[in-house]
C-alpha cells in the first residue's frame, strides 16, 4: 500500500504537468490562429522585430511617431488607442517589443530597456526614418527614456504615458521572478502559467484600467492573453523583474535628454506609482512638462487619448495649452463613448 501511495505522489504531479504542457501548446497555437500577425517582421541584425507601419497621408502635419507598449502587451494595445485619431497625419510605427507579439527576443542585450531602445533605433534606420516622436506607455516609458538618452539625434520628442522609469522600494509580483528563473521558471511557464492565467485576462485588464472603465472590446481587440505564451511571458518576466535594477543605473542620465518632453499621469494609478516615476521624470528631464490628471488610473493612453494626441501635436511644434486641457480634464463616464469620438 505504501508503494502505491508513493507512486501516486510521484505520478499525479507528473500527469498534471504533462496535461498542463499539452494544454499550453494547444492554447498557444489557438491564440496565434485567432490573432495572426498583422505587422511586418524586419531583420535588424540577426533577429527580427515586428511592427505595423502606417504611411503618412497627403495632408500629414506631424513627424513620424513610434509607439512602445508596456509590460504584458503587444503592438495591438497602442494600435487600437492611436490609429483612429492619428492615421494619415503622420507615419505611425507600432512595435512589438523584443520577445513580445511576433518579434524575436534577440540576444541578452534586449534584457534591458537600453538594448530594446537600440533595437528600435535600428528598426527606424531600416525603415529610413531619421527622427521620430517616441511614445512610451508604462514599462515602454523606460525604453522611451533610454531611447532619448542613447539616440538624441533620432528623438524629435518624447511622450511618457503612465511611465515606469525610476527606482522604487519593494519588488514585483512573485510570478515574474518565478517565470524568469532558469529551471523552475521553464516548468512554470510551459505547464501552469497559461491554464491559471487564462481565467484572469478579463479581470486583469479591468484592473489595469481601474478606476476607469475598460473599453468593451479591449480584450477582443488587443488580446492581452498572447502574453501567456511561454516565450512571450519569459521576455515579460525578465523585463519586469529586472526593471528596478536597470532604472537605478539609467536615472542619472535622464538629465541629458534634450528632446521636448511631455509626461502624462493619472493620480489614481495603482500599477505604477505616479509620485515616483512621473514626478521623477519632471524633476530629471530639463524643460519637461507634467500633466496631472484627477481620477485617472494607469491607462492614460486610452482614458486621456485626446490629451495624448494634443501632447504629440505640441511636441511637433503646434501651439497647445496642455496645462489648461489637463486642468479641465474629467475622466469620461463612458470610456467606450469617448474612444468612439
Amino acid at each position: 500500500m505504501l508503494k502505491i501511495l508513493l507512486a501516486l505522489v510521484v505520478l499525479v504531479p507528473m500527469v498534471a504537468l504533462a496535461g498542463g504542457f499539452v494544454f499550453t501548446e494547444w492554447k498557444t497555437s489557438q491564440f496565434e490562429a485567432a490573432y495572426p500577425n498583422i505587422g511586418t517582421r524586419t531583420d535588424i541584425g540577426g533577429y527580427s522585430l515586428n511592427s505595423v507601419d502606417l504611411p503618412a497621408g497627403p495632408q500629414a502635419d506631424l513627424p513620424p511617431i513610434v509607439f512602445i507598449h508596456g509590460a504584458s502587451g503587444n503592438l495591438r494595445d497602442q494600435l487600437f488607442a492611436f490609429r483612429k485619431p492619428l492615421e494619415g497625419r503622420a507615419r505611425l510605427i507600432f512595435v512589438d517589443r523584443p520577445g513580445y507579439g511576433y518579434s524575436d527576443r534577440g540576444g541578452p542585450e534586449n534584457d534591458t530597456p537600453a538594448g530594446q531602445a537600440d533595437a528600435i533605433a535600428r528598426l527606424l534606420e531600416k525603415k529610413g526614418i531619421d527622427r521620430a516622436i517616441i511614445v512610451g506607455h508604462s514599462l515602454g516609458g523606460a525604453i522611451a527614456a533610454s531611447f532619448g538618452v542613447r539616440h538624441p539625434d533620432k528623438t524629435a520628442g518624447l511622450l511618457f504615458l503612465s511611465a515606469a522609469t525610476h527606482p522604487w522600494s519593494g519588488g514585483v509580483d512573485w510570478y515574474y521572478d518565478l517565470a524568469a528563473a532558469p529551471v523552475a521558471g521553464t516548468i512554470f511557464r510551459y505547464t501552469m502559467l497559461l491554464p491559471v492565467g487564462l481565467g484572469r485576462i478579463e479581470s486583469g485588464s479591468q484592473a489595469v484600467f481601474a478606476p476607469n472603465r475598460m473599453p468593451r472590446d479591449y480584450v477582443r481587440d488587443t488580446m492581452p492573453g498572447m502574453i501567456l505564451r511561454p516565450g512571450a511571458f519569459y521576455a515579460n518576466a525578465v523585463d519586469v523583474s529586472g526593471l528596478n535594477t536597470f532604472v537605478k543605473t539609467m536615472e542619472p542620465h535622464y538629465k541629458d535628454i534634450t528632446a521636448p518632453t511631455v509626461i502624462i499621469t493619472g493620480d489614481s494609478d495603482d500599477i505604477v506609482a505616479e509620485e515616483i516615476h512621473s514626478v521623477g521624470l519632471k524633476r530629471d528631464i530639463p524643460n519637461s512638462e507634467l500633466l496631472w490628471l484627477k481620477g485617472v488610473g494607469h491607462k492614460t493612453d486610452y482614458v486621456a487619448n485626446g490629451l495624448a494626441v494634443a501632447a504629440i501635436e505640441k511636441l511637433a511644434g503646434q501651439p497647445r495649452d496642455l496645462q489648461a486641457m489637463a486642468a479641465g480634464f474629467r475622466a469620461p463616464q463612458s470610456l467606450q463613448a469617448a474612444m468612439a469620438k
